[in-house]
């Protein structure tokens, strides 16, 4: 058996990546490297230590219990690392390098991606990797920095940066209410419109109540769902039907009077729960630079409340 007290970094670092994915392939392509590398690597790290860390099949590498209690001290200690580094580091440092943020595909492109440029300018040499999808990613998995998401708050395995909390309003264009009137409660939708964003977990829920009172779902049979909330809005603007979406979608529209509010003695949500906005990234006692920076950027931009909810 190899001395355990060899093991370097990298070589905890391709663990935690194939505990992760479960693939050497995977994590190999990531690397720019050869599958046998990294299944080498895990071998050497396997003889160190004198377990077996995977299960190999032809389909998967299935952590062993053994590779679960490891992974677990294996991050830990990768942190501290990184701690220390970072630590160090921003002692003298300035924002440089690549940030790989994430963001929902619409308030990426209204809210994230128009203020990039003077970010950029600011700190010139950062650069950025935006990816914009309307599913929860891993930032583990999939090496983001940065999460932009709405939603219930992430578990402590994370670091949240709270911008605010989202209001939903129900809208349409002054002209389909010319056209077809205004509903005013939620048992005279059915007569109406629906335009209703549908993700990979299923058509929206439409929830309406008066003060606080239990949420009240009222099933509809839309007009049209789509998975691109910048279809639907745009429909609604050209007045093809209602739509019940946050304050950060609509407050351009319903300021320059394209979209009215409708139905304002109720509210509305599309969950029980309340949703923030908010920057997530992996829980570490001491954050990058890079992230502090781009954070504390948005943070001051949004400002408090948002500028959508002025």
């Amino acid at each position: 058996m190899a001395d355990a007290s060899s093991v370097d970094f990298r070589a905890l670092q391709l663990f935690i990546a194939v505990y992760d994915n479960q693939s050497f392939s995977v994590v190999a392509r990531r690397e720019g490297v050869s599958p046998s590398l990294i299944s080498r690597t895990i071998q050497q790290l396997e003889d160190a230590l004198g377990q077996q860390l995977f299960y190999r099949n032809t389909r998967a590498v299935v952590p062993t219990e053994a590779g679960r209690l490891f992974a677990a001290s294996a991050r830990e200690l990768l942190g501290q690392y990184a701690d220390a580094q970072r630590a160090l580091q921003d002692r003298a440092q300035v924002p440089g390098g690549l940030v790989r943020i994430n963001a929902p595909v619409y308030f990426g492109q209204q809210h994230i991606a128009p203020w990039l440029p003077k970010l950029a300018a600011r700190h010139p040499k950062l650069q950025f990797d935006l990816t914009l999808t309307d599913d929860f990613i891993d930032p583990h998995r999939d090496a983001t920095d940065i999460l932009f998401r709405i939603s219930s708050l992430p578990d402590a395995g994370y670091h949240a940066r709270v911008f605010g909390s989202q209001r939903y309003y129900l809208t349409a264009s002054p002209e389909y209410v010319s056209r077809y009137g205004s509903p005013t409660s939620p048992e005279a939708l059915h007569q109406h419109r629906a335009l209703v964003y549908g993700g990979s977990q299923g058509a929206n829920r439409w929830l309406f109540r008066q003060r606080e009172e239990a949420w009240v779902h009222y099933p509809l049979t839309p007009l049209m769902t789509s998975n691109n909330a910048d279809a639907l809005l745009t429909s609604a603007i050209g007045g093809m039907g209602i739509v019940l979406f946050p304050d950060w979608m609509v407050s351009e529209a319903l300021h320059n009077g394209t979209l009215v509010t409708l139905m304002d003695r109720y509210s509305a949500a599309i969950s029980h729960t309340p949703s923030y906005i908010a920057a997530i990234y992996p829980y570490t006692r001491h954050p990058s630079l890079n992230v502090r920076t781009v954070i504390d950027y948005f943070a001051d931009v949004f400002g408090s409340p948002p500028y959508w909810q002025r």
